[in-house]
């Protein structure tokens, strides 16, 4: 498990799943603020590709957040869109509605871009999100993320166009030991 100060990082189990579709992927409104893609419903038991992990897909990892106390699952993290070549990747996350305005988002963005740079030696890290979600906004710049630019009415939400802000953090920007983050301390892989 990847650890933080609040949160871990692990390999999503097969009982987190019914939890993430049900509290993340069938609440339209959130499916649709937080993905590419028009929402549509799964059927039960059927493997959401949102949420079963290939193991074999190098270019995408997915994790499950728990609390560090108790191991409640808070959430979703990944690494996608993995270029080995150009050693960049994008980051994503998605909290539960009852994890969320508690810090996970600053310590799972911290805990990802350790886990990008230190485990997977890559240069660049990317976020895109809607230019209304403060709060990814807020949990990007407290790790160093800097706002690269506005993508103007890019993405289709729910009936409109929305602008995305684009947030990139090279590793020499980085600074393991933000938010009281240090190494081998609060970012540190264990088994």
């Amino acid at each position: 498990m990847l650890r933080g100060d609040k949160v871990g990082l692990r390999a999503r189990h097969e009982d987190d799943i019914p939890i993430l579709r049900a509290e993340l992927y069938d609440d339209v409104v959130n499916s649709a603020r937080s993905e590419g893609r028009p929402w549509r419903p799964i059927t039960p038991g059927s493997n959401d590709s949102r949420l079963v992990v290939d193991d074999k897909e190098q270019g995408h990892v997915p994790f499950s957040v728990v609390e560090l106390d108790g191991g409640t699952l808070v959430g979703t993290a990944v690494l996608w869109n993995i270029d080995t070549h150009n050693r960049s990747a994008h980051i994503g996350l998605g909290l539960l509605p009852s994890s969320r305005g508690k810090g996970y988002g600053t310590d799972v963005v911290a805990v990802l871009c350790h886990y990008g740079f230190v485990v997977r030696g890559l240069q660049r890290l990317q976020i895109e999100t809607l230019s209304d979600n403060a709060a990814m906004l807020r949990s990007a710049e407290r790790n160093g993320f800097v706002r690269e630019g506005v993508l103007r009415s890019s993405a289709w939400v729910m009936g409109e166009f929305l602008d995305e802000v684009l947030l990139g953090l090279l590793v020499q920007e980085w600074k393991p030991d933000a938010q009281g983050r240090g190494l081998p301390g609060g970012s540190r892989s264990e088994s």
